[in-house]
């Protein structure tokens, strides 16, 4: 984890779904990436996140906003390439690990990402970590669904989340 008196770099990118913000770090890892029009869910996490951190703008830090320009515009492993730094617990940790081995093109629900996890009975955990997830699209809370198959909240609203997984099963 970063010292708090390293700096973070601060981009925002317009994308096909609307424009994000993207917090890096000096060593290029991304610690959060949120929607813009999201400003209840990023300024309180931002502020509580890094309210010790000096944060500057910054066109593309360490190539993180051009990856994720490649990854809108069909080169879905461009997310892999993307070192992330997100802060919490270490259960939700191990859970934002975990969606990132969920294929792009495919979806797996709570219950399952959780015996995945060895701890079978931890769905209402991992829901709750997959929601607290400060890490959009590169770490795909995205593919993550209802046991039914149906879509589930996402901080992004659902119509993001549909179209994410589209654009997924369209360029794999």
């Amino acid at each position: 984890m970063a010292k708090p008196s390293e700096p973070l770099f601060l981009d925002r990118v317009a994308t096909p779904i609307g424009e994000i913000l993207l917090v890096a770090d000096a060593q290029g890892r991304l610690c959060a990436l949120e929607f813009a029009d999201k400003p209840e869910r990023w300024r309180r996490d931002f502020a509580r996140r890094f309210a010790d951190r000096t944060m500057t703008q910054n066109a593309n830090p360490a190539g993180l906003s051009a990856a994720l320009g490649r990854y809108f515009k069909g080169d879905i492993a461009a997310l892999d390439e993307i070192a992330v730094a997100p802060h919490g617990t270490e259960f939700q940790r191990a859970c934002w690990t975990n969606l990132r081995k969920i294929a792009p093109g495919t979806t797996t629900s709570y219950g399952a990402l959780a015996a995945k996890m060895g701890k079978p009975k931890a769905m209402r955990a991992v829901g709750l970590a997959n929601g607290a997830n400060p890490i959009a699209i590169v770490v795909p809370c995205h593919r993550v669904v209802g046991s039914d198959g149906s879509l589930t909240g996402y901080g992004g609203g659902l119509e993001r989340k549909r179209w994410l997984l589209d654009h997924e099963r369209t360029n794999i």
